[in-house]
């Protein structure tokens, strides 16, 4: 009696934390996604608020601070016209989530329209409710690259 209380206990939380990774999982999802958008739209008021102010950003040509990317993204030097997201994969670690996109990248580099084929790593913290981009980087790879499961 006394195991069968112990183990239906364990699946119980087991339930509940794959129930609230999913929940997370799909959050993050959702945020990344809007992030996609809203560069797009170089909405820099919305990506002020997401990026914590010690993210860095890693592109083909440098890596620089949260001040320079949405600089770059107000004035169009790199303007993200669509992430075409192929596939994604999410980790959670505790307070820490970590995303990959594998996307196709429409841009407008410097006046040269672009179509890249990027993993892109996206690391999110939860700081006092909300969640802050830590990190984004972007990785060219070959258009067969496949995220593992």
């Amino acid at each position: 009696m006394k195991k069968s209380i112990i183990g239906l206990f364990l699946i119980v939380m087991c339930v509940q934390w794959s129930a609230a990774q999913t929940t997370i999982e799909k959050e993050i999802m959702e945020l990344s996604k809007a992030k996609w958008q809203w560069m797009a739209e170089k909405n820099v008021d919305e990506l002020a608020r997401l990026f914590h102010d010690q993210s860095r950003f890693v592109h083909m040509s440098g890596t620089w601070n949260k001040a320079r990317e949405l600089e770059i993204i107000e004035t169009g030097s790199i303007w993200y016209k669509n992430a075409n997201v192929k596939d994604v994969v999410v980790e959670i670690f505790d307070n820490t989530v970590i995303l990959w996109n594998r996307i196709t990248l429409e841009a407008d580099v410097r006046g040269n329209v672009v179509t890249t084929e990027f993993t892109v790593t996206e690391i999110y913290k939860k700081e006092k409710g909300n969640w802050k981009l830590l990190d984004l980087t972007f990785s060219s790879v070959r258009d067969t690259h496949e995220l593992q499961h």
